[in-house]
């Protein structure tokens, strides 16, 4: 186990830019998906997506914050855990949503949302919890993390073809119409298939840690998800509003961690193998958990 905080994973800068590229299609595909009504629409009346919000960047990272600190786990796992939680939502929480009956318009302007605002709260909560963690708060003394440079990534990564999609769609929504089902789709498949072949570069580190990390993993979203849905219900929300918070909190996007974890921390073995396991676990819990929900009709 204390091996596995010296391990650095095999990935080529070029891939770190395939999957920059990969990550800019799939947010692109859910952005198509937007008009500037919807938003309008949301800041009418804003309280599920000040809870959504509130749920994603600040519930989630104070509980991973709370479960290291119980839990005392290798300082690279820690911090894949504080990483990942301070990610905003995957995008693949939008499709979870729609199935599970959710409030799908609140799960994609959350998304958008929250990646917009991922450009300053992302650095914000990696440098904030993992400071506040004794082990953690000496890796990221070793690190050199730009907030500046970070912010650059999120622009890039996500804002840009955030924006751009929206244009499109205004712009053009018999274009987009026909883009939406095929690009949802390819950009997904495409997605996984990247994760995979990673996975097998460094299927020797993989299957030697994977084991000391899943039940990790396995917790964390457990409680992701468990954090969205109490906040939600605090709150006061509809089932309704309530499913797309709960989705949304506990589908991170797992991909902009391992961009962030290559480009900032050099590939740091308990961060990486934390970020491919929560791309992996991710979403066969918000399969089962969507089809669940999907089984009752959410009130509204």
């Amino acid at each position: 186990m204390t091996g596995l905080d010296a391990v650095h994973l095999n990935f080529s800068p070029g891939a770190l830019h395939l999957l920059n590229a990969i990550l800019g299609i799939v947010m692109f595909s859910v952005a198509i998906d937007l008009a500037p009504r919807d938003f309008r629409a949301l800041l009418r009346r804003p309280k599920s997506l000040i809870v959504g919000f509130a749920s994603q960047f600040f519930v989630l990272p104070a509980l991973t914050f709370a479960l290291v600190s119980v839990l005392h786990p290798r300082p690279s796992i820690a911090l894949g855990l504080i990483l990942v939680a301070a990610c905003p939502g995957g995008n693949v929480s939008n499709f979870f949503t729609h199935r599970a009956g959710g409030n799908t318009a609140l799960s994609v302007s959350l998304t958008a949302f929250s990646t917009a605002a991922a450009i300053v709260l992302t650095p914000f909560n990696i440098a904030f919890w993992g400071s506040l963690y004794g082990p953690t708060r000496a890796l990221l003394h070793q690190t050199t993390i730009d907030p500046v440079q970070v912010a650059i990534t999120v622009v890039v990564m996500l804002l840009i073809p955030l924006l751009a999609g929206i244009a499109l769609n205004q712009a053009r929504p018999d274009i987009t119409a026909r883009l939406r089902g095929p690009l949802k789709w390819v950009s997904m498949g495409i997605f996984v298939a990247f994760v995979l072949m990673s996975l097998a570069a460094n299927w020797g580190y993989f299957l030697q840690f994977v084991g000391l990390i899943a039940g990790m993993v396995v917790l964390h979203n457990a409680l992701a998800f468990a954090g969205g849905y109490g906040t939600a219900t605090l709150a006061g929300l509809s089932p309704y509003d309530r499913r797309s918070v709960t989705i949304e909190t506990g589908i991170q996007n797992s991909g902009l961690g391992l961009v962030l974890i290559f480009a900032f921390f050099g590939g740091l073995g308990g961060m990486a193998i934390v970020a491919a396991f929560w791309g992996i676990w991710h979403i066969i819990a918000g399969f089962t958990l969507s089809t669940l929900m999907a089984r009752t009709e959410a009130a509204r």
